[in-house]
């Protein structure tokens, strides 16, 4: 189906990413700069319509990031949030002013939970939210505000503050669904009383921004988007604090499949969102569920007999969605040891990946190596390569030269560890309650420090025992969070690697001067 097609009759719904904000704000999701700007490269290419980047006042990385982001764009938009609050949002102009489409979204908490913590009176935040948009409208002539847990703001003062946002100059109201409490029935009633209620609320685009505290992020967008609501706020893989918030591949998928019983279109290719979401995955050290929906590994699976017959037979009987629709391949085992260059180059390309001269002949010296070790090599191994591949693609403190690990028979294991540390090669011997244990004892003596194990998690990439194993490694020291992911066929070396990957970053950012950082007094944002 055309996008010409698709679109013809339907109204047009935007898509606002929030991944670099929202979704950043998940414990253990904190992107390095580099990586900022790849996701937002991605979205943009992917057909995001607006990008919130960042928190420009949270820190002096944000900041940097987001007036990057801005510089860097093309046509998204490029919006950064801010607290209702002049400083804020004079913060935030500065950053996203770079980008030839900037917004300003600034927000309040308005139920009476949230009312309490800047301990103003009704009339006090009337006051401060007329008075914040008006001068974000004077900075900037795409201004979104949002009334914090507006769903469980009292009906009456919603209206009032709407109108006063629209009013001040408001082009954008969002209205979050802060804490995930809120029905279908009740998201899609809400927006539109208020589009039937409040003055002026048909001259702007009214947004929905939904949490899945209760499993209904992706329910509620909708019933907002049937409410008269014209963007969905979202994140990559669901991504976000708490439960996560709505799945931007869920709303976008959703919207094309079923367009008989909702007459609306996107501006997303869709063909591209498996790689972002599997980018996103692995910068974030967050994997994806085998049976989320539209990119879990399991989500185009058959196992039953039935199933697979009916398939065999006509793939509409238990698929509604092409896979290729959302970009993965039509093939399972396009490359061997026999492939060449060339080869690897035109399979990376079809997977959605484009590689440099130097980046690709790396990546073919470890496809080359997997090949020999592993009978058959898939899609989804390569990808693992590619995503070992720019997590070891960098200056690191950290290095790993060689990695011998011995198993007793009563669960006790010696790992043997040769590791540069600064430049500096130095080897351990340490013994521990199995290989992994045994091997992160050994990289702590080489390089002593007090990060604490968060997560660890290992998930095959493929089916086989042959089968790379994917390891995510999430680490906390004093109140830094950093997450490593790597991948091999030996699940210890693959431990070892995502190790060494989150004690890197851990790293950088402890060289880093305290003035990277600024805490924020009000952090719980929509």
């Amino acid at each position: 189906m055309t996008d010409q097609a698709q679109s013809a009759g339907k109204d047009r719904v935007y898509i606002f990413d929030t991944t670099l904000r929202d979704g950043e704000q998940s414990p253990g999701a904190t992107m390095t700069h580099d990586e900022k700007l790849e996701i937002a490269e991605l979205l943009e290419d992917m057909g995001v319509d607006i990008i919130e980047a960042g928190f420009p006042i949270a820190s002096e990385g944000d900041f940097a990031a987001v007036a990057e982001i801005a510089r860097r764009s093309r046509e998204t938009v490029i919006c950064g949030l801010a607290r209702a609050q002049k400083a804020d949002i004079d913060r935030c102009w500065e950053a996203v002013k770079h980008a030839p489409r900037p917004r300003i979204h600034t927000f309040i908490g308005t139920s009476p939970l949230h009312r309490a913590i800047p301990d103003l009176s009704m009339d006090e935040m009337a006051d401060r939210i007329h008075e914040t948009v008006t001068h974000a409208r004077n900075l900037c002539d795409n201004v979104q505000w949002s009334p914090m847990d507006a769903t469980r703001t009292e009906w009456d003062y919603l209206c009032r503050v709407v109108e006063i946002a629209i009013k001040a100059g408001a082009t954008t109201l969002n209205i979050p669904d802060t804490v995930g409490y809120t029905a279908p029935n009740e998201s899609a009633e809400l927006i539109r009383k208020l589009i039937a209620t409040v003055p002026g609320a048909d001259e702007v685009i009214f947004a929905t921004h939904c949490h899945n505290d209760l499993g209904l992020a992706t329910a509620n967008a909708l019933a907002a988007v049937e409410g008269g609501a014209r963007q969905i706020e979202c994140t990559i893989n669901g991504l976000g604090e708490r439960a996560g918030n709505t799945a931007l591949e869920e709303v976008v998928m959703a919207l094309r499949t079923r367009g008989d019983i909702m007459p609306f279109y996107t501006g997303v290719e869709t063909k591209k969102i498996m790689h972002i979401s599997r980018r996103v995955a692995s910068v974030a050290g967050f994997p994806v569920q085998f049976n989320k929906a539209i990119v879990g590994k399991n989500a185009f699976a058959h196992e039953s007999g039935i199933h697979q017959d009916g398939m065999l037979k006509n793939k509409e009987t238990f698929e509604i969605m092409l896979p290729e629709d959302v970009g993965l391949a039509g093939t399972s085992l396009p490359l061997g040891k026999h492939s060449g260059r060339a080869a690897l180059r035109a399979k990376l390309k079809e997977l959605g990946v484009d590689v440099g001269d130097n980046q690709l002949k790396d990546i073919f010296v470890r496809f080359k190596d997997l090949a020999d070790r592993k009978k058959e090599v898939y899609d989804d191994d390569i990808l693992a390569l590619v995503t070992a591949h720019m997590a070891d693609d960098q200056e690191n403190h950290l290095e790993i030269v060689s990695l011998k690990v011995i198993c007793g028979t009563a669960g006790q294991a010696e790992a043997v560890l040769e590791m540069e540390v600064g430049g500096q090669e130095s080897s351990a011997d340490e013994f521990g309650d199995g290989p992994v244990d045994a091997t992160f004892k050994a990289v702590r003596k080489l390089y002593p420090n007090k990060a604490r194990l968060q997560l660890y998690q290992v998930s095959a990439v493929t089916e086989g025992t042959d089968a790379q194993a994917t390891v995510s490694v999430r680490l906390e020291e004093d109140g830094k969070i950093a997450t490593g992911q790597s991948a091999d066929t030996d699940t210890v070396v693959a431990s070892a690697r995502a190790y060494v990957n989150a004690l890197n970053r851990l790293h950088v950012r402890r060289s880093k001067t305290g003035s990277d950082i600024k805490e924020i007094s009000y952090k719980d944002v929509t």
